[in-house]
């Protein structure tokens, strides 16, 4: 490893003095009526010599470590790393790093990783919050750190948050099955969950379901639920109701319900709440309510560094569309 360059290299090397490489690499060439030949000179000499300014000293200075913390419910799936991958890059291109990491629907476990990004003093929080979070979120409010939800808010904390449009979503998804003349008994799979996201779901269906004026049938499951279990209750719930088609309320549920037609060969019309690379794949096609992830990525940053900008930023509430991808699946049973 090379040894690392000081600014009273640079200064001594240029013969200028290290309070006007200071202001120069700092932005603050113009505000100190320094020559834009000198400014120029001192930033092509940096460039070459590949100087990197100390991030402790930075953060000591300006109160800012430049890094953000992003805590989703569960990086492996599908949707959340898409998610983490954007937010990464439009931090990057912002000069923030992003540490993130899972909470796996645990409280305990996301207190103490909450706590624990905050003692590494990040700039900001972007946070999928699991139940039972509300007095978390509120204390980095009180305590002036910039955070924002999204996927799902917290309806008892005024903070800011980028969600999708999950009733329209899961409203529009329930109409397009109902427009077909022979699923007259749609389903829904959930979880046991208060969670808004999960709410405006079933919202949405039950919307679609008064609009025509049909019986609703409804099944969640355990979060946590052993996936044979899981696999066997969808089963009977589909049997028992002699569903025509299925509204499933996240992508690994819907997964599920493919496993279920290979175990038990037998699985009505459906969609997925969520895309999958799965679902391309899978013959037929699965159709999807998909959520505009480059875009919520984008939002999120965008609200997140405007709040650490500005502290006293009004507060933004961003609910992005979702796009009814529609496929094979929707339009017959599974075969």
């Amino acid at each position: 490893m090379s040894k690392r360059i000081l600014i009273s290299d640079i200064a001594k090397s240029l013969g200028v003095s290290v309070t006007t490489i200071s202001f120069i690499l700092n932005g603050k060439a113009k505000e100190k009526r320094i020559s834009d030949a000198l400014t120029n000179r001192v930033l092509e000499y940096v460039k070459k010599v590949g100087y990197k300014p100390n991030q402790l000293a930075q953060s000591l200075r300006t109160g800012q470590t430049k890094i953000l913390g992003l805590l989703v419910e569960d990086i492996s799936n599908l949707f959340f790393a898409n998610i983490a991958k954007h937010i990464e890059e439009s931090s990057y291109a912002s000069g923030y790093h992003l540490l993130y990491c899972s909470m796996g629907n645990d409280t305990v476990k996301a207190r103490e990783l909450i706590q624990l990004f905050y003692d590494r003093q990040v700039d900001g929080f972007i946070i999928t919050p699991t139940e039972g979070l509300e007095d978390v979120v509120a204390l980095l409010l009180k305590n002036n750190v910039p955070v924002v939800l999204f996927d799902r808010y917290i309806p008892q904390v005024e903070t800011n948050y980028v969600v999708s449009d999950n009733f329209n979503g899961s409203f529009r998804a329930t109409k397009h099955l109902l427009e077909n003349e022979d699923n007259r008994r749609i389903g829904f799979v959930s979880l046991y969950s208060d969670q808004t996201q999960m709410r405006d779901r079933m919202d949405g269906y039950m919307k679609a379901l008064d609009q025509y004026q049909r019986q609703a049938y409804i099944k969640k499951i355990q979060i946590d639920e052993q996936e044979d279990i899981a696999m066997a209750q969808i089963f009977e719930f589909i049997e028992d109701n002699k569903l025509d088609a299925v509204l499933f309320a996240t992508n690994y549920l819907a997964i599920t319900g493919l496993k279920v037609n290979k175990k038990y060969g037998k699985l009505p019309a459906m969609v997925a709440f969520d895309d999958h690379t799965l679902f391309k794949l899978h013959e037929p096609a699965i159709s999807v309510v998909s959520q505009r992830i480059e875009t919520i990525a984008e939002e999120l940053v965008k609200v997140l560094l405007r709040q650490i900008r500005n502290p006293q930023a009004d507060v933004k509430h961003i609910v992005v569309p979702c796009d009814l991808k529609i496929r094979d699946s929707s339009t017959a049973k599974i075969k």
